[in-house]
């Protein structure tokens, strides 16, 4: 937190922010900054979306109480969110361990909330991306890091902005939910050579 502290008072950076944690590393080191009179973050970059809700129990509150930003990554669920199927013909979908990793465990659960997504996608005549990042409005998210490879994604986000859920929704997009394991924040760095996320 020092060294952080030094680069945004030699101008290196405006602000800081912290990524993928658990609640009581980030709280601490928030601790850590205030009793030394250093920069805190002002922004937490976390794994958020309608497929992974494990961050509203304890890094979402602290970050409510502390007034630091929520801008998740991976807000589509690695895509799952915004097609009505799970498995994918594209390339990335082919490919990417990541996502693999983080969501096929949980598909037969989960598919069930892409089916509510899709609903909803049908009542508001629009596309089920623009559900799920209405939802993550919804939450109190100030900017979900959309991984865009086509304009047209960055026109659907912003379209995102103009759909208003009614409680009645959010309630259907969040009550099939069920506890996932948690990914993405780890207690100690693992030794050279881990592969932290199960293989397909």
């Amino acid at each position: 937190m020092e060294a952080l502290n030094e680069l945004v008072k030699c101008g290196k950076v405006r602000a800081i922010g912290a990524s993928a944690m658990y609640g009581y590393q980030f709280h601490n080191m928030q601790i850590i900054a205030r009793d030394n009179h250093w920069t805190p973050f002002s922004t937490m970059e976390n794994h958020y979306n309608l497929l992974y809700r494990e961050d509203e129990k304890e890094l979402i509150p602290i970050c409510q109480q502390m007034n630091v930003s929520l801008m998740p990554y991976r807000p589509l669920a690695g895509g799952h969110l915004a097609r009505n199927t799970w498995e994918s013909n594209t390339l990335r979908g082919k490919t990417d361990r990541v996502v693999h990793g983080k969501y096929d465990h949980f598909e037969k659960q989960d598919m069930e909330i892409v089916k509510c997504v899709d609903e909803l996608a049908h009542k508001y005549h629009c596309k089920m991306s623009q559900i799920a990042l209405a939802w993550q409005w919804a939450k109190g998210v100030s900017s979900p890091i959309i991984g865009a490879t086509k304009m047209q994604y960055i026109d659907d986000a912003v379209m995102a902005l103009e759909i208003s859920l009614t409680n009645e929704d959010l309630t259907y997009l969040e009550e099939r939910y069920v506890p996932h394991p948690i990914v993405g924040a780890i207690n100690e760095n693992p030794p050279q050579g881990t592969v932290l996320l199960d293989k397909k």
